[in-house]
């Protein structure tokens, strides 16, 4: 699994470096973490689906994930300060380029109607998010035990300081991008 990793020191960090004119191996944008996070939304009080949830992101990821509480009170959303509101899990490491190859080469083929990730989900930073409707596309998750499906966000956290770097460096890593 951590050929991704030897992917990115081997091919991935000369083609950037190429490309972008680097002079140092240490001005090549890089990965530093990724992100899961699931908000509950109206299932907030249902303690079976904070169970399921809570599952899912352990098996996905094999981590315990953190629960996120509500820094403000927004009445409109019946959200009070300090209230549950999801649970996250950072990936750094070993176990970052892992969940990546995974998500690459296993998940994304199994997204129904998955036509190439939107090339225009960058922020300003280089950092990218894709949102997933179904927790079920991952091959952890068995769809007959999983009572209630659920979405996620995942956030891949770069060094890149623009979004043409933070871009080439996802396409080389792998990632299928629309054309």
């Amino acid at each position: 699994m951590a050929q991704l990793q030897t992917q990115y020191k081997q091919k991935v960090v000369p083609a950037l470096k190429e490309k972008f004119g680097y002079k140092n191996e240490m001005q090549v944008p890089k990965i530093q973490k990724v992100i899961i996070n699931v908000g509950y939304g109206r299932h907030n009080k249902d303690k079976g689906y904070i169970d399921n949830v809570e599952n899912t992101l352990r098996l996905i990821t094999g981590q315990k994930p953190v629960h996120n509480l509500a820094k403000k009170s927004i009445s409109n959303f019946k959200i009070r300060e300090g209230m549950d509101i999801g649970m996250s899990v950072t990936l750094r490491g070993k176990a970052m380029y892992e969940f990546l190859y995974r998500f690459i080469n296993l998940v994304l083929p199994r997204v129904r109607d998955f036509r190439g990730l939107n090339p225009k989900a960058f922020d300003r930073a280089g950092n990218y998010s894709i949102g997933m409707k179904e927790n079920i596309s991952f091959p952890e998750v068995i769809a007959e035990t999983s009572d209630k499906i659920h979405g996620l966000q995942i956030v891949v956290q770069t060094s890149a300081q623009t979004n043409d770097e933070g871009r080439a460096l996802l396409e080389e890593m792998g990632f299928p991008f629309k054309k």
